[in-house]
């Protein structure tokens, strides 16, 4: 059988003689001990911690308090109640005496005469389950911290704080100091250190030579190893080199090596694992957004056309820099006579968003180049839809408008409805019908007249719905806006300045795409 590693063993016994003789037989086996007389002293001893006592050999027979009421006043105590007792006993021989130091807190007992090889065996046996024990115990606290950990770096969205995230959890793990380095192309190299537990996580530019080398080649994966010194702190550390996918730049997270066990060096590299599959996801929608983002902005008309006697503005806002993209897209067309006028929004946020965007938009550009009117517009898009995109859902606002009359054709299909503004009021203008990708009639249209000094807002639903309010207090609140703001400078204000403020009062409470599209028919016209 495997020896016992040498243990820390507390002797209490009353007599000198006695205690000499059971020391002896454990130091022999290379065991440290130290001893006390009494009951008392004892508790002194295990309370005051530093003597890091791993098991007790407890006399019954004390000239204090008796062995019985040591051993409970142990398991009571969170600090000691993981070690294990012994009673031993000269006359307590009988089942109902061994049965009460059981019952009581000892983990075995017994009976004078000792035999040392059964002493031994005693202690041995105890020993290796207590430290079975606290292995699983601090395993099981361990692999607790890593879960919580996990589940943390995994709902950050930028990488100094998942990093931040990342290098508090691993501090927590392992009861130690711990630093955290990563690179991604929007921010470099990184590294987070953590001194101590609890400290406050110092966020910097990555240890270069963190970078410089790459121990797993290039090729995805984990290799744990040991340094001798590095920038972090005096002594040796453990560190792990994790690369979820082929050519990125790998993360490297570091804890000293000082109490590390095996058990340690498989959590630690769990853990590094963990952080760097986070960190791939991050950088995965980071490149989808980024792609998402250029690709919706580029479908964006570059600029108005001149539209004589009418003022036109615009604004696209993406979302939030942590939201997904979404497919708000706008369109102004300028033709001999008129202009036609749309704006929508594809259901859904991704990249697939955004090329559904440029696909409605293109097949609309192609619909109105054969000057259809707005209902007929949407009926062929709402049937290209069904053929050819039979999964997506979009809405659309198209709006023509004859520039001498003012006269407005209008198709909505299931957008915001637009407002007229004019005379400190902001009216929507009903008349709906169902989104496009559902198979229904979608050719109704709604006239009616643009007055001079009155100005036309349609936006997306990103100004409107916000979180715990309804659409239509949504509405309502953009209604207001619009009406002490626009609907207040009597046709003559600057509509730049309009979009602005809307954005800045409406739009920074969402964090969804917004798009915006005012038309005001001016007074002369």
């Amino acid at each position: 059988m495997t020896p016992i590693p040498a243990a820390d063993i507390l002797v209490v016994d009353d007599s000198p003689s006695k205690r000499y003789v059971i020391t002896s037989w454990l130091r022999r086996e290379g065991h440290r001990v130290v001893e006390a007389a009494t009951g008392e002293e004892a508790l002194a001893l295990l309370h005051d911690g530093a003597s890091g006592t791993e098991l007790v050999v407890l006399d019954v027979r004390l000239p204090d308090i008796d062995g019985f009421e040591v051993a409970e006043r142990i398991k009571e105590d969170p600090r000691t109640a993981a070690v294990p007792v012994i009673h031993i006993s000269a006359t307590a021989v009988h089942a109902v005496d061994r049965t009460q130091g059981l019952m009581r807190g000892a983990d075995a007992y017994l009976a004078e005469p000792i035999d040392p090889d059964e002493l031994l065996a005693t202690v041995g046996a105890l020993l290796r389950y207590s430290r079975a024990r606290q292995r699983a115990e601090r395993l099981a606290e361990r692999l607790t911290r890593l879960v919580e950990t996990t589940a943390a770096i995994n709902a950050a969205t930028t990488l100094p704080e998942l990093l931040r995230l990342a290098a508090v959890g691993a501090s927590r793990v392992f009861g130690s100091a711990a630093a955290v380095a990563a690179a991604s192309p929007e921010t470099g190299a990184l590294a987070v250190q953590v001194d101590a537990v609890g400290a406050v996580p110092v966020v910097r530019g990555a240890y270069r030579e963190h970078f410089d080398a790459d121990p797993l080649g290039g090729a995805a994966g984990a290799e744990l190893f040991g340094q001798d010194e590095g920038p972090w702190w005096d002594g040796p550390v453990f560190r792990v080199v994790a690369r979820a996918k082929v050519g990125r730049e790998p993360l490297h997270i570091a804890v000293p090596a000082s109490g590390f066990t095996d058990d340690d060096h498989d959590v630690l590299r769990q853990l590094g694992q963990a952080i760097s599959l986070a960190v791939e996801a991050l950088r995965s929608y980071d490149e989808e957004r980024r792609t998402a983002l250029t690709l919706q902005q580029s479908m964006l008309p570059a600029s108005l056309p001149p539209v004589p006697g009418y003022d036109i503005a615009v604004r696209y806002r993406p979302a939030s820099d942590h939201a997904y993209v979404g497919g708000d897209f706008y369109e102004i067309v300028a033709v001999e006579g008129h202009i036609v006028a749309a704006i929508g929004d594809v259901a859904g946020h991704s990249l697939r968003a955004a090329t559904i965007m440029a696909e409605v938009r293109h097949a609309l550009r192609a619909y109105l180049a054969e000057d259809h009117a707005p209902g007929p517009t949407l009926e062929r898009l709402n049937r290209m839809m069904l053929r050819f995109l039979p999964e997506e859902i979009v809405t659309m606002c198209l709006l023509r408008i004859e520039l001498a009359s003012g006269e407005i054709r209008m198709a909505n299909a299931g957008h915001p409805p637009p407002l007229r503004v004019a005379g400190g009021r902001a009216t929507p203008v009903e008349g709906r019908v169902a989104l496009l990708g559902v198979p229904t009639v979608h050719d109704a249209e709604t006239v009616f007249t643009l007055d001079p000094g009155e100005s036309l807002v349609l936006v997306t639903d990103g100004l409107i719905e916000r979180r715990g309010s309804s659409f239509n207090e949504g509405l309502e609140r953009l209604q207001a806006a619009l009406a002490a703001d626009l609907g207040a400078d009597g046709g003559d204000g600057n509509l730049e300045a309009v979009c602005d403020r809307l954005l800045l009062g409406l739009g920074d409470e969402s964090d969804d795409d917004q798009a915006m599209l005012v038309i005001r028919r001016g007074i002369s016209a």
